[in-house]
């Protein structure tokens, strides 16, 4: 009985499906695989993402969430709801405070209904906004002028009311819980896939949806990176031997790669047992394990021993 090595994972397409969404297509994986890395990368990927949000603010003329303010169409609750929706990214890891001062007569002349959005917020330089258009209230008296405050800060996942209240850097402030992470969904799909004879192997598609405020693939390759660290930490001086994805080779090994196994100088048996089981050049000869070339149909020991020194030749 052989023990199948377990390859590494191999990232073979990404596909951009808008501005801020895309899709990951992860293959050959070994079997059982595709919903080990969907189901880990999704969870990290909602809660545990690096992003920024509002955790505290203040309305010149109130002191606590349970009122309305002055010539403003919406009471304190609602523009507290308004707020939350607004998706920042923070460049500074410490809180940062940013502020509104606007009159309504002239809110009124540049959009006609008075309409304050994210964008009339004055921002610091480490503070970027994701969504502009993102309405904060309405300013429905021409002659009042309003004037807020507002607490950034970076985080992960999420963080309650009560623990925003806690820290308030100002406790005359109102406390906002937040939702710190920039991915808005995620979705994931494993299917079965092929490399030449084997067909236990899976393929993931996984989709990311963000807020603007990061790409996709930086929120994968982060969500990647946090679930290496974790396993890291815990596999100690462990090593698990690994091998290149069936059909795939380091980048630095790229000459020649694509040369037909009719062209390498091996045997006529050799050449014709590789063809019919699907192998046609040397990149997909060459990813593939000792274990795999033995399972080869019409695959013997003298043509395992005559490949392996063809492989050590073209490596030297």
């Amino acid at each position: 009985m052989t023990t199948k090595v377990i390859h590494e994972a191999n990232l073979a397409e990404v596909k951009e499906l808008g501005e801020n969404s895309a899709e990951f297509i992860i293959k050959p994986l070994y079997y059982g695989y595709g919903n080990t890395l969907g189901n880990s990368l999704r969870r990290v990927l909602l809660s545990s993402i690096k992003g920024a949000a509002i955790t505290a603010f203040s309305i010149d003329g109130t002191n606590h969430e349970f009122s309305t303010v002055p010539g403003i169409r919406e009471d304190v609750v609602d523009i507290m709801l308004n707020l939350k929706n607004i998706r920042l990214k923070n460049h500074s890891d410490s809180p940062v405070e940013a502020t509104l001062e606007i009159k309504g007569s002239n809110q009124s002349k540049k959009d006609g209904e008075g309409r304050v959005t994210a964008s009339d917020i004055r921002l610091p330089a480490d503070v970027e906004l994701g969504n502009p258009n993102q309405t904060i209230c309405h300013i429905d008296d021409p002659n009042v002028t309003l004037k807020m405050n507002f607490i950034i800060e970076s985080g992960r996942g999420y963080l309650t009311i009560d623990e925003a209240s806690k820290d308030r850097l100002y406790s005359d402030m109102i406390a906002l819980d937040a939702v710190f992470t920039p991915v808005l969904r995620v979705r994931y799909k494993v299917e079965n896939t092929r490399v030449g004879q084997d067909t236990n192997l899976q393929q993931l598609s996984l989709t990311i949806d963000t807020d603007g405020t990061i790409t996709p693939r930086e929120a994968f390759e982060e969500a990647a990176a946090i679930l290496v660290n974790q396993y890291k930490a815990l596999s100690g001086k462990t090593e698990v031997e690994t091998a290149p994805a069936p059909g795939n080779v380091p980048e630095e090994d790229n000459s020649g790669l694509l040369l037909p196994i009719e062209e390498l100088g091996l045997s006529a048996r050799t050449a014709n047992a590789l063809t019919n089981n699907g192998i046609k050049n040397l990149n997909q000869l060459i990813g593939l394990t000792e274990t795999q070339l033995k399972d080869l149909k019409g695959f013997g020991a003298k043509a395992l021993e005559e490949v392996q020194e063809k492989i050590t030749e073209f490596r030297k």
